[in-house]
């Protein structure tokens, strides 16, 4: 990914860790789009950003990606990123389906659609990136998010095959696996103390982009990315979920 000169779509721009990003690579001299349901919050996002674009999208709905995916190419014709930021995390008391449909529809569906709706034209460019985000939680759940958590683990998974699938073409496949970043995504991660501060979230998550990783992870994530390699998996859990 050419941080300076892509075109890049940033799911979920318009706040949280998507906003962050989005405005880093503007700043960084890329052309950024960034979609969202709300047109409010991407305005004001655009505003303090002069020169970025902003397009209305619900990854929830199916039809509203394949309508989506065919304006936004044909506005920007010179689309070669796409970073499916979109997601959201709720705490469910064992199993509450309408609540674990809707993080899935969201989460792992919205994901797989605009990536399948969108790579056509990825293909077609010299080169392209389609970027995943999962989560620290892929690796090791945090039992208040159940399927959340099983959202982030499957999109690990499905990124680690479709880069499989993509590597005789133009197009790369990337997973960002953040931690606990402090942003509203839950109550009380933004001022949570063991949530990473945003901005340098946000800058060490460029630095592993620039540097051509396949997998986008902080050191801070890695407590529980790799905590099954390390052998103490059953201890991180705990420290995670509690002995109860």
């Amino acid at each position: 990914m050419d941080t300076r000169n892509d075109t890049i779509l940033i799911t979920g721009g318009g706040s949280g860790i998507g906003k962050a990003m989005a405005e880093a690579l503007h700043a960084r001299g890329a052309k950024v789009i960034i979609a969202g349901r709300r047109q409010a919050a991407l305005d004001a996002v655009a505003a303090a950003n002069p020169g970025m674009a902003t397009a209305v999208l619900d990854v929830e709905n199916p039809a509203d990606i394949t309508a989506f995916a065919g304006r936004v190419t044909v506005d920007h014709p010179d689309l070669n990123v796409v970073i499916n930021n979109a997601g959201i995390m709720v705490a469910e008391h064992e199993i509450d389906l309408p609540v674990a449909e809707q993080i899935i529809a969201i989460n792992l569906l919205g994901t797989i659609r605009l990536t399948a709706a969108l790579l056509p034209h990825l293909k077609s460019k010299p080169s392209a990136t389609v970027v995943t985000v999962s989560s620290g939680l892929a690796f090791v759940p945090l039992a208040m998010t159940p399927t959340y958590n099983a959202t982030k683990a499957a999109i690990h998974s499905w990124s680690q095959s479709l880069r499989h699938q993509l590597k005789d073409t133009p197009v790369r496949v990337i997973e960002w696996a953040p931690p606990a970043v402090a942003t509203d995504l839950m109550p009380g991660h933004a001022e949570n103390p063991n949530s990473m501060p945003l901005a340098d979230f946000t800058a060490e998550s460029l630095a592993l982009f620039e540097a051509g990783h396949d997998e986008i992870m902080v050191e801070r994530v890695k407590f529980l990315s790799e905590a099954e390699r390390r052998g103490d998996y059953a201890q991180v859990f705990e420290i995670l979920n509690g002995r109860h």
